[in-house]
C-alpha cells in the first residue's frame, strides 16, 4: 500500500521531501520594438507642476446606531421587537409606515442629475454644424425683407436649412434617448420586493416603501434593501465588495465589538448582498441617506472627458465653417461689385457659396452610422450608452482590467494540496484513481474541508455535478472538492460531528475556525482552522508528519516557504489548514467556548498542510489578450490579489511575457540593485507603494511593456487612470463595484459589468459587457477600429462633393457665367443620393480579415507625444490660474477666454504645434482633405463644368456667350429669366436666335447634366474611397452589397428629379436631356478610379502602411483549464 501511495505523489527519487512539476515558460526574446532600450523610450520633460488640491473632507452618514443596544435602537425608531424570538416581532403598523413616507420620502436613491429631454434636444441644436444651417435659414428669409417678390422662393430654401438642421438634431437625439432607455432597463438601483414585519405579521411589499422603523427580514440570496442595525441573525455573511472592495464575505449578527460604522458587525448595508444564513434587522437608514447613497454621490465628483471623436468632429466643423464664412463674406464682397451693388443677388449668391461648403447630411450620417455599428456591438456582448463610445473603443491605447470574473471565469477549483510534506496535484488522473483518505494528511484536509464551510449545496437529492453551492467562488470549490472525496457520506458528514462553536473569517484575522464533536484516542472535541497561511502558520508550534506530529523546526519552514511560492506562482489562491485535537480534561464535551473570553487555544495548534485553488481563465481571454497586444494596446492588470497570483494569471493569458527585475536578475545572474532598467520589460507594482510614487517612477512604470497592479484599492485605480490620462493614453478601465465609479467615470471608456457589476458603477460606465468577458472587449475594439475607418471613408466621400458645387459657384461670380448649380441642387444632392451612399459605408467589411488587429493605434503614445503634450501645457501655464487655497482651477470670463486665445494664436509656439508632424491619425485630416477638396474634388469640378458647357454648346452656347448674357446690358441680367420678367431675345455668337423659353430650356438642361454628373462622379468615387490598403479595382469593390442598395436609391431620386416632369418645376431641372450626355461624367468617373490607382501606388512606394511589431512568445491557442493538467500530461508521456 505504502508503494501505491508514494507513485501517487509528484517527487523525485533522490529527495524525500518534495518536487515541483517544472514551471513551463517559452523561451523568451523581447518584444520588437521600434526603440531599443527601455531607458531610451522614457520622457524627456516633466510633467508641469500644479497646485495640490486640498482634500475636502465629505459629509458622512452620521450612523451611531452600531453603538447602541438592539433595545435602543428599536426605542429610537418606535420599532416593536421581540428580542427571544424575532419572528414574532410586532413591527410598525401600516399608518405609522405612510406617515413616514409622507414625511421622509420613499425608499429610493435619486437618479444622477439628468438634463431635461427638452435642454438635451436644443442642446444637440445648437451645435455648430446646425447652427451654420441656422444661419443659412435665417439668411434667407432676410432676403424677403429686401426683395420679398424676386426672393419668395428662398422661403422653401430657407425652410428646408431650418428643417434640416432640426432634423440633425432630433435623430441626435432621438438615438441618445434610445441608449438612456435601454440603459435604465439594465439599472435596478433597488430591489423590487423585500420581506418586513408589519401590523405584526410577515408580508412581502415593494422595497420603495420601507421607512426607518421597519423590521426586515433578510435570507440568503437577499440584496439587502437598507441600512439595517441587526437584532437577531443565524449564520448570516454578507457580500460587501460593491460597497467597501473587501473581497471576503463578512459574518453579521446583533452584537458589534467596532467603531467604524463600515466595519460593524451589526450594521448591514444597502446593495449589499447576504450569501448565507438569515437575520432581522431594524432599518436606520433609506434612500439617499443610506451609505450607498452617499457613495453614489461622490462619483460626480470626476468629470469625464469629451470624447476622441466628439472632439474631431468639432474642430472638423470649426474648420468647415471658418471656410464657408470666409468664402462667402469675400465674394459677397466681390459679388456686390460684379453685381452692381444688388445686395439681394449677391447675398443670394453668398448663401449659396455658404451652403456649397457645409455638407449638410454629415451630422445624421455620422450619428447613424455610429448607430448602427453600437447595435452590432450589442450583438457581441457590448451596450455601448454613448454612441461616441463605439468609436473611443476602437481608439484606446491602454486597457486597465481588473482579474477576478473578467480575465478569470471567478470559479475556484482545487489545484494541490501539501501535507506531510508531500504535494499531491489533484488534477493528475493517478491520484484519482486512489483512495485520496489514505495518503497521508489526506483526511485531515478533507474533515476540515467539510466541516471548517459557510457552504452549503441548494439541496440533496441530486447528484454533487448537478446541485448549486450558495457561498463564495473559494468556498465552493472546497465543498465541491471535499464531497467528490467523500462521495455519498459528505451529506452526513456535517451532522455526524456537529459545529459547538465558530469563529468567521473576517479580514482581520484572516482566518475561519471551528469547533466540532469528533472523538479521538484524548477526547471528543476537535479545533479547526483554515485561513491565509502566514497567519495559520503563526499560530502553529507543531507539523503532521506520516509520523504524526513533530515541532516545527527551520526545515519545515523552508519546505513550507518553497510550497507556498510554487502554488502562489502558479496563479493559484493558497490557503492552510491547521487543527488541535482538544485535550478531554480540559475542554470536555459540554464545554462552552465564548468569543469574548477567548477560553479557545490560539497557539501550539499542528500544521495540516497548503491547499491550492485555480480561477482558470475564462475561454478566449489568452487569444484576446494576444490580438490586443498585436494592435499595439497595452492590458495592465489592476488586481487586488497577491502579487505573486496576479503574475502567474498574467503569464498565462499573455499579458506578461518578458522579465520582472527580479526573474531577470536571477537569468542574468545579478543582485536586483544591480539590473539595469533596459534588462527587464514588466513590472508588477504593489499597491501600498502606489501613494508614495514620484512623477519619475510613474514615467518609468508607463514606459515598461507589461505592467501589474497588484493589492490595489479603488483609490489607486483612479490614480492610474489619472496617470495614464497626463500621458495621453486613452484609457478604457473595467470595474463593477460602487467604489470602482470614480475611476469608470474618470476614464475615457469606463467598461462595467452587466453580470456582476453595481447600478452605480453601469450607471458611471460609458460601456457594459453583458457576459462579463474580456474576450468581448476586444470584440468591441476591433469593431470600434471599424467604424473610424468607415466613417473616415464616408466623410472623404461626403465632403468631395463641396468643390464640384463651389466652382460652379464661384465661376457664376468671378467670369461671370449663369448660375450653373442652384441652391436647391446643391441641398438635393447633400440630403439625396449622398445620404443613400454614405450611409452604406456602415456595412463595409475589413480589407483584411486581421489586418485591424495589426494595425498600431491611431494616436499611438510614444517618448516623443508625451515630450510634445508637456511642453503644450507648460506653454498654456500662463494662461491658467489657481486658487491657492484649494488648488483649484480659476475659470477665466469670456473677455479674458478671447484675449487667452488671440495671444496665444500670436506665438510662435501655437503655431509650432499646429504644423508639429506626428503619428496621430486623426478623423479628418491632411489627406482626407487633400483628396476631397485638391484632387477628386477638382476632377469632379472640372468634370461637372466640362457636361456643362458640352450642354450649353449643344443649344448653340458658346462660353464666349455665357459671359456676354450674364453681364447684360444692365444689372441683375435679364437673360435666362422666365419670369416674372422674361429673357430678352439673344443671338449667339454661332447665329443662333434664343428667345425666352429656348434660354431657360438650355439652362435647365445645363443645371441638370452638373447635377447629374456630380451624383455619376460620385459613385466612382465611392468606390475610389472605399480601400486603403489595396488597390481600388478587385473583389473587394463587390463585398459590400448595400453599396448597390445605395447607389439605386441614389440614381432612383436623381432620375425622379431630372427626368420626372413634376419634380422639373421646383427644382429647375429638364427632363429632356439627352443621356448622351451622361458619357462626360462617366468618363471623368472612370478618371477618378485611375488615379485612385496611381495614387495608391505611389503612396505604397513613398509611406508604407505600419503595422505593430511581431511581439514573439504569445500564446495564441485556447487557454488550457490548468497548469496541473498540463504537467500530468507531460508526465504520462515521459512514462
Amino acid at each position: 500500500m505504502g508503494r501505491d501511495m508514494k507513485s501517487a505523489i509528484h517527487f523525485p527519487t533522490d529527495d524525500p521531501k518534495i518536487s515541483f512539476a517544472p514551471t513551463r515558460r517559452p523561451e523568451r526574446t523581447r518584444t520588437i520594438q521600434t526603440i531599443d532600450t527601455v531607458t531610451s523610450r522614457l520622457p524627456s520633460i516633466k510633467a508641469p507642476k500644479r497646485p495640490s488640491k486640498k482634500k475636502v473632507e465629505k459629509a458622512h452618514v452620521d450612523i451611531t446606531e452600531h453603538l447602541m443596544t438592539s433595545a435602543e435602537v428599536a426605542s429610537m425608531y418606535n420599532a416593536d421587537i421581540c428580542l427571544k424570538k424575532a419572528s414574532e416581532s410586532k413591527g410598525l403598523t401600516s399608518q405609522q409606515a405612510m406617515n413616514i413616507i409622507a414625511e421622509r420620502g420613499l425608499n429610493i436613491l435619486t437618479p444622477p442629475k439628468k438634463r431635461h429631454p427638452i435642454l438635451r434636444f436644443i442642446d444637440s441644436l445648437v451645435q455648430l454644424f446646425n447652427l451654420l444651417l441656422l444661419l443659412a435659414g435665417i439668411l434667407n428669409y432676410i432676403l424677403l425683407a429686401i426683395d420679398f417678390e424676386a426672393n419668395f422662393p428662398n422661403t422653401y430654401l430657407g425652410a428646408i436649412f431650418i428643417g434640416v438642421a432640426f432634423l440633425n438634431a432630433f435623430i441626435e437625439f432621438y438615438q441618445e434617448q434610445k441608449s438612456l432607455a435601454l440603459l435604465d432597463s439594465f439599472l435596478n438601483m433597488i430591489p423590487a420586493k423585500c420581506m418586513v414585519i408589519r401590523d405584526s405579521k410577515t408580508q412581502q411589499i415593494d422595497a420603495s416603501n420601507l421607512v426607518t422603523g421597519d423590521i426586515v427580514f433578510v435570507r440568503m440570496g437577499d440584496k439587502i434593501p437598507a441600512d439595517l442595525c441587526l437584532f437577531s441573525a443565524s449564520d448570516l455573511k454578507v457580500d460587501n465588495s460593491p460597497l467597501t472592495g473587501e473581497s471576503d464575505p463578512q459574518e453579521r449578527g446583533p452584537s458589534n465589538s467596532q467603531k467604524n460604522v463600515l466595519e460593524a458587525e451589526n450594521i448591514v448595508f444597502n446593495g449589499t448582498l447576504a450569501v448565507s444564513g438569515e437575520g432581522y434587522g431594524i432599518v436606520i437608514r433609506t434612500g439617499d441617506n443610506t451609505v450607498l447613497g452617499q457613495i453614489a454621490g461622490l462619483t460626480a465628483d470626476e468629470d469625464s472627458d469629451e470624447s476622441p471623436l466628439s472632439k474631431e468632429i468639432s474642430n472638423f466643423v470649426k474648420i468647415i465653417a471658418t471656410i464657408a464664412f470666409t468664402t462667402a463674406v469675400i465674394f459677397f464682397g466681390v459679388g456686390f461689385k460684379v453685381n452692381s451693388g444688388n445686395v439681394s443677388v449677391t447675398l443670394n449668391f453668398a448663401i449659396s457659396v455658404f451652403i456649397a461648403w457645409v455638407p449638410e447630411g454629415l451630422p445624421a450620417t455620422v450619428t447613424i452610422l455610429l448607430t448602427i455599428s453600437a447595435k452590432r456591438m450589442a450583438a457581441r456582448n457590448v451596450l455601448v450608452k454613448d454612441l461616441r463610445g463605439v468609436e473611443t473603443l476602437g481608439a484606446i491605447t491602454l486597457l486597465a482590467t481588473d482579474k477576478t470574473g473578467t480575465l478569470t471565469r471567478n470559479q475556484m477549483t482545487v489545484t494541490y494540496i501539501w501535507s506531510c510534506m508531500n504535494l499531491i496535484d489533484t488534477m493528475d488522473k493517478k491520484n484519482k484513481e486512489k483512495r485520496v483518505l489514505d495518503m497521508p494528511g489526506m483526511k485531515e484536509v478533507v474533515n476540515i474541508s467539510t466541516l471548517n464551510s459557510r457552504a452549503k449545496f441548494d439541496r440533496t437529492d441530486v447528484p454533487f455535478s448537478q446541485r448549486q453551492v450558495l457561498g463564495d467562488a473559494t468556498e465552493t470549490g472546497i465543498i465541491r472538492f471535499a464531497a467528490d472525496i467523500l462521495g455519498t457520506r459528505f451529506d452526513s458528514f456535517p451532522d455526524q460531528h456537529p459545529k459547538v462553536f465558530e469563529i468567521p473569517f473576517n479580514s482581520d484575522n484572516k482566518w475561519a475556525m471551528t469547533i466540532h464533536k469528533m472523538r479521538h484516542p484524548n477526547g471528543s472535541l476537535v479545533l479547526y482552522i483554515k485561513g491565509a497561511p502566514e497567519r495559520v502558520l503563526g499560530l502553529c508550534g507543531s507539523v503532521l508528519t506520516e509520523n504524526g506530529d513533530v515541532a516545527l523546526n527551520e526545515n519545515h519552514h523552508k519546505e513550507y516557504q518553497k510550497t507556498y511560492t510554487y502554488m502562489a506562482s502558479q496563479g493559484h489562491r493558497v490557503l492552510a489548514f491547521a487543527q488541535v485535537l482538544l485535550p478531554g480534561d480540559q475542554y470536555p464535551e459540554d464545554f462552552e467556548f465564548d468569543k469574548k473570553a477567548k477560553n479557545y487555544p490560539m497557539s501550539n495548534m499542528t500544521f495540516v498542510g497548503l491547499l491550492s485553488l485555480e480561477d482558470p481563465p475564462k475561454h478566449g481571454v489568452r487569444e484576446a489578450i494576444g490580438r490586443c497586444r498585436t494592435a499595439g494596446i497595452k492590458v495592465m492588470m489592476v488586481t487586488g490579489d497577491h502579487p505573486l497570483t496576479a503574475e502567474a494569471i498574467a503569464r498565462k493569458i499573455n499579458l506578461v511575457l518578458g522579465d520582472t527585475k527580479e526573474t531577470a536578475a536571477k537569468r542574468l545572474n545579478k543582485s536586483i540593485e544591480d539590473v539595469d532598467e533596459n534588462e527587464y520589460s514588466s513590472v508588477v507594482i504593489h499597491g501600498d507603494k502606489i501613494d508614495a510614487l514620484t512623477d519619475d517612477e510613474w514615467d518609468l512604470i508607463f514606459s515598461k511593456e507589461e505592467i501589474i497592479f497588484a493589492r490595489t484599492s479603488p483609490k489607486h485605480k483612479l490614480e492610474i487612470v489619472k496617470r495614464a490620462q497626463a500621458m495621453q493614453h486613452i484609457v478604457g478601465v473595467t470595474g463593477d463595484g460602487v467604489n470602482d465609479a470614480p475611476a469608470l467615470k474618470k476614464a475615457d471608456l469606463g467598461i462595467a459589468m452587466n453580470n456582476s457589476g453595481s447600478d452605480v458603477s453601469k450607471d458611471a460606465a460609458a460601456m457594459i459587457l453583458l457576459d462579463d468577458n474580456f474576450a468581448s472587449i476586444v470584440d468591441g475594439i476591433e469593431e470600434g477600429r471599424l467604424i473610424f475607418i468607415n466613417l473616415k471613408k464616408s466623410i472623404m466621400y461626403t465632403v468631395t462633393h463641396s468643390m464640384p458645387e463651389v466652382v460652379p459657384n464661384l465661376l457664376y461670380i468671378a467670369v461671370p457665367i449663369p448660375l450653373p448649380l442652384s441652391g436647391i441642387l446643391i441641398l438635393v444632392i447633400d440630403l439625396g443620393f449622398e445620404l443613400f451612399a454614405a450611409l452604406t459605408f456602415a456595412w463595409d467589411k475589413p480589407e483584411s480579415k486581421e489586418g485591424l488587429m495589426k494595425m498600431l493605434p491611431r494616436k499611438p503614445v510614444t517618448p516623443e507625444s508625451i515630450d510634445a503634450h508637456r511642453k503644450n501645457l507648460m506653454r498654456k501655464q500662463r494662461y491658467i490660474e489657481y486658487n491657492y487655497e484649494t488648488g483649484e482651477q480659476i475659470q477665466p470670463n469670456f473677455f479674458k477666454r478671447c484675449y487667452n486665445f488671440l495671444h496665444e494664436v500670436c506665438t510662435v509656439g501655437y503655431w509650432k504645434e499646429k504644423f508639429r508632424k506626428t503619428d496621430n491619425e486623426i478623423l479628418v485630416d491632411a489627406p482626407l482633405l487633400s483628396w476631397s477638396y485638391l484632387e477628386i474634388g477638382m476632377i469632379e469640378a472640372l468634370g461637372d463644368m466640362t457636361a456643362y458647357f458640352v450642354v450649353m454648346y449643344y443649344h448653340g452656347i458658346t462660353p464666349y456667350d455665357l459671359v456676354i448674357m450674364q453681364r447684360g446690358a444692365q444689372s441683375p441680367t435679364y437673360y435666362f429669366l422666365n419670369g416674372p420678367n422674361y429673357a430678352e431675345t439673344y443671338v449667339t455668337a454661332l447665329g443662333t436666335v434664343l428667345d425666352s423659353a429656348a434660354q431657360h430650356k438650355a439652362l435647365a438642361q445645363a443645371q441638370s447634366i452638373v447635377y447629374w454628373s456630380i451624383m455619376v462622379m460620385q459613385m466612382f468615387n465611392m468606390f475610389a474611397c472605399k480601400t486603403r490598403f489595396q488597390m481600388p479595382i478587385g473583389r473587394y469593390m463587390f463585398s459590400n452589397k448595400k453599396t448597390f442598395l445605395g447607389i439605386l436609391g441614389g440614381v432612383g431620386l436623381g432620375t425622379l428629379i431630372v427626368y420626372c416632369p413634376p419634380f422639373n418645376i421646383p427644382f429647375g431641372t429638364n427632363y429632356r436631356l439627352l443621356p448622351y450626355f451622361w458619357f462626360i461624367s462617366f468618363g471623368f468617373g472612370l478618371i477618378i478610379i485611375a488615379y485612385a490607382c496611381l495614387r495608391f501606388k505611389i503612396r505604397e512606394r513613398f509611406t508604407p502602411m505600419l503595422y505593430s511589431p511581431y511581439i514573439d512568445g504569445l500564446k495564441m491557442h485556447p487557454t488550457i483549464h490548468t497548469m496541473a493538467t498540463r504537467h500530468s500530461r507531460s508526465n504520462h508521456s515521459a512514462v
